[in-house]
Parts: C-alpha cells; structure tokens; sequence
C-alpha cells in the first residue's frame, strides 16, 4: 500500500486512537459550549452558532476565541479538558500494532500534551516517542500550516518519508502537499457541523480505514 518508504508515523488523537462512540470528544464539547457561554455571556444556541463558525473559520473552537476575543489558551485548555476518562479501556493489539511500526511514532493533536497524555495512559498506548499538543505548536491548530511545519522541525524528519493518521480530512491537506502518505480513520465527520465526507475524500485521502488495528497489521 505504498508505505514502505515510511520511518515517521504520526497519528491525531481524538476519535482516532479511540472510537468515537465512546463519546469522549462529546464531554469536551459539552464543556466548551459551557465555556463560551460563561465567557462570551451568550446563551446555548449563540453558544453552537460561535463555535460553528470558528471551527470552519480557524480550525478549533480555541483559535477563534484567541483570535476574536483574546481567551488565554491554558486555562481554556484545563477547563475544557477536565473529562471522565473511564469509558476508554486499554487497547493492547492497537498498541502491539503501533509498536511494531518500523521508525519514529509522533502524535499531533489540537488538544493538548497532558489530556493527550491522560487519554494514551488510559488506552494503554505509552508507545509513542513525541507528542505535540497545541501548546507545542504555538497554539496553531491543524490544519494551520505553520503546526505541521512545527512539528516537521522539532522532529527533524523528512515528511516524503511519514504517513499521517487522523479523522479530519481537512487536516490531511498540508499533509498531502507535503508529500505524507494520508489516512483517514472513520467515516470523515468531524466538527460541529457533522459533514459528511463519505462520498468524496479528495484526492488528498490516500487512504480510510475504519479499522485502524488491522489496517496497520497490514502495512507489516
């Protein structure tokens, strides 16, 4: 499947390392609409509305707020992500299957390295040799260019020779221009406006799975 060139393997977080019904990413959002609200002193719907419009505008709900209205990303950060994790359980043929990957693992998520940290932890997954949160990044989300080029220069590795795993497709264009093998794990829903991608990818998806433990059993 054309990925034996590949040394450098890095993989979103959120309903990619875990499935999407476990609805961990669901309390997040919960409590980003409650953020907002209690920032923003605006009701739920407006609530929505906003983070609707920053998601398609800046990428995630915490760039348009920086943007717009000057929020301070830690405690943001703290608050949306304090979650019950106790719905994930450990994984250990996903995590057999990323280990056996030959060369460097990353992750790459717009939440931050402690939730990242927390969700790996409970998942069982502790195999990965960086993780970049937001926070590591400058606070530019993907699919910002400068996060990917951030990440690509802290790493040191040649992006001809890595694949990115992720549930966005939006998040896979840079990838894809700069030369990655592309995977899209799930269905492509993502965001608060729940597009559909399930028809037409765009020639920047290489790839979709939507089981991503044998996928990578079967790049081996």
């Amino acid at each position: 499947m054309k990925f034996s060139h590949v040394n450098t393997w890095i993989f979103d977080l959120d309903n990619t390392l875990y499935a999407p019904e476990v609805q961990l990413f669901a309390q997040i959002e919960r409590k980003m609409n409650a953020y907002v609200m209690r920032e923003l002193r605006v009701d739920e719907t407006e609530a929505s509305r906003l983070r609707s419009y920053y998601w398609r505008e800046y990428g995630t709900t915490l760039a348009g707020l920086m943007a717009e209205h000057g929020i301070e990303p830690v405690p943001y950060l703290h608050d949306v992500h304090d979650i019950d994790f106790t719905e994930l359980a450990p994984d250990p043929d996903l995590a057999a299957a990323i280990t056996a990957l030959p060369g460097r693992k990353i992750i790459h998520t717009n939440g931050d390295s402690l939730y990242a940290s927390r969700v790996l932890e409970h998942r069982g997954l502790m195999v990965f040799d960086a993780i970049f949160g937001v926070e590591e990044v400058a606070f530019h989300p993907k699919p910002d260019a400068r996060a990917y080029h951030m990440v690509i220069a802290d790493q040191g590795f040649d992006p001809a020779a890595a694949a990115m795993f992720e549930d966005d497709p939006r998040n896979l264009l840079v990838p894809d221009e700069l030369g990655m093998r592309t995977v899209l794990v799930g269905n492509g829903r993502h965001g608060p406006d729940a597009l559909a991608f399930d028809r037409d990818h765009g020639a920047h998806v290489h790839h979709q799975t939507h089981d991503l433990t044998n996928f990578l059993r079967g790049l081996l």
